[in-house]
């Protein structure tokens, strides 16, 4: 028996990842100043996670998603007027339709997968080595690296990846009608 869990990641999953990675924030942050107080001089990287993870990908996200989505959910831009009968013609596709598979002749499910999986995996490590990049752009910044645990950067890598994700996968999404970028038989991503 398959078990379709997208749904259940969207609505579930993304949220709580959000915020446990807000939360996650100062306890990552291995700046010795200003220890049980924030100022914006002190915690720049914190404070700018912090700002960029809540207002651009939680309430910048709860409010285009509420007001720019019009009757039946459809996208609607700025300055559109809202009609209720409007049903446009959109293919959405996902990310192994976009590619010639077919000229190929790689129709096979496995196929689909692991060309998902390098997809995912490519994005991955290229957003992983340009968030080692920013971290240790700086001396101060690379001292403060070099206090971090391996548990606290990896934990700091994987919400700095995944937040990442977010905004990518909306634009694929709006302007090339990308749906899913890794196709499996068990969840899509």
């Amino acid at each position: 028996m398959l078990v379709y869990f997208d749904p259940w990641i969207a609505g579930v999953v993304m949220p709580t990842l959000i915020i446990v990675g807000l939360m996650v924030i100062p306890y990552i942050d291995e700046n010795p100043l200003g220890g049980g107080y924030y100022t914006l001089r002190q915690r720049k990287f914190a404070i700018g996670t912090f700002c960029f993870g809540f207002m651009l990908l939680w309430l910048a996200i709860v409010m285009l998603g509420t007001f720019l989505r019009g009757p039946g959910w459809v996208w609607f831009w700025p300055g559109r007027t809202w009609d209720p009968a409007y049903q446009p013609y959109m293919v959405n596709r996902n990310l192994d339709e976009v590619f010639p598979f077919s000229l190929l002749g790689l129709k096979a499910i496995w196929a689909k997968t692991i060309f998902g999986a390098l997809a995912t995996g490519a994005y991955v490590v290229i957003a992983g080595l340009a968030i080692h990049k920013l971290i240790t752009a700086t001396e101060f910044n690379r001292k403060i690296y070099q206090r971090m645990s391996l548990i606290q950067y990896l934990t700091l890598q994987i919400f700095l990846v995944l937040m990442l994700l977010l905004p990518i996968k909306i634009l694929l999404r709006l302007l090339f009608n990308i749906k899913y970028i890794w196709v499996t038989p068990w969840f899509n991503v």
